[in-house]
């Protein structure tokens, strides 16, 4: 390469790394957005990965009222432990409730056949629930159970009707009602709102904060590893900046000799 074709060459390197680093600040700032677009209708669940309490509530709460009949069988307790800056003995002694050791992954405390019993089938692994349906799809999900007695169980679901589960936070929620809106063409009738019937032992921000904490945790158990690539995050924007600013600098220096 001769010398006159060098500042050429960098300044395309220059100005790949700048529109590189463009392109990336772009898709961090645009990313919520297309996340409020996806959401529709649901309730923006507002979770926050950075706040360890809010996982560490999230984990108890799961661990009492949902893994009774749900799994996490991509994640271990060991795992979560470090993550979640938990010890052994906190883990073994409050969210251990099926009595494996300590490095065993997540299981049910029901077994296949009395999930068929009581539900037709298993209840199913909640592993990747978070990166299937979407953290304001849980969030919302938590928050929309109300009574319907036409239903076998009970209970139904105003963001995923006819759910064949019960609602397992009713005692902290209370009891919602629905409020149904016209016939539609097809000859149903639409729930428009559900109406808190009987208080639970939790307000609405209180019950708000739990739905949030389980829908961290479980956006957690997705992808465990997002805990430490977020924070890996910055770095990598940092270095990015600085390498190209090392380039605009190489840049001008060969220019300089050619001028």
């Amino acid at each position: 390469m001769t010398k006159s074709a060098m500042p050429k060459a960098f300044s395309i390197v220059s100005t790949s790394l700048l529109a590189t680093g463009a392109l990336i600040g772009s898709l961090l700032l645009a990313s919520p957005v297309f996340a409020a677009e996806e959401g529709g209708d649901l309730q923006h669940a507002g979770t926050d990965l950075t706040d360890t309490a809010s996982l560490q509530r999230g984990a108890a709460l799961y661990m009492n009222y949902c893994s009774g009949c749900h799994s996490l069988k991509y994640l271990r307790y060991s795992r979560m432990a470090e993550d979640l800056g938990l010890t052994e003995d906190e883990v073994q002694a409050n969210l251990n409730f099926t009595g494996v050791k300590f490095g065993e992954q997540i299981h049910a405390a029901l077994n296949e056949d009395e999930g068929k019993q009581f539900f037709g089938k298993m209840p199913p692994d909640l592993s990747l629930i978070a990166r299937v349906r979407g953290s304001d799809w849980i969030y919302s999900y938590l928050k929309s159970f109300y009574l319907d007695e036409a239903r076998p169980v009970g209970w139904n679901n105003k963001v995923f009707p006819n759910a064949s589960m019960p609602n397992p936070l009713w005692q902290l929620q209370g009891l919602q009602h629905a409020e149904y809106g016209k016939v539609d063409a097809g000859g149903e009738r639409p729930v428009e709102k559900l109406v808190l019937a009987q208080p639970g032992t939790q307000d609405a921000a209180q019950f708000d904060q739990t739905a949030r904490d389980i829908t961290a945790f479980l956006e957690y158990a997705g992808e465990p590893a997002a805990l430490k690539r977020q924070s890996m995050g910055v770095w990598v924007i940092l270095f990015l900046a600085f390498l190209t600013f090392l380039a605009w600098l190489l840049k001008k220096e060969y220019w300089r000799d050619v001028h």
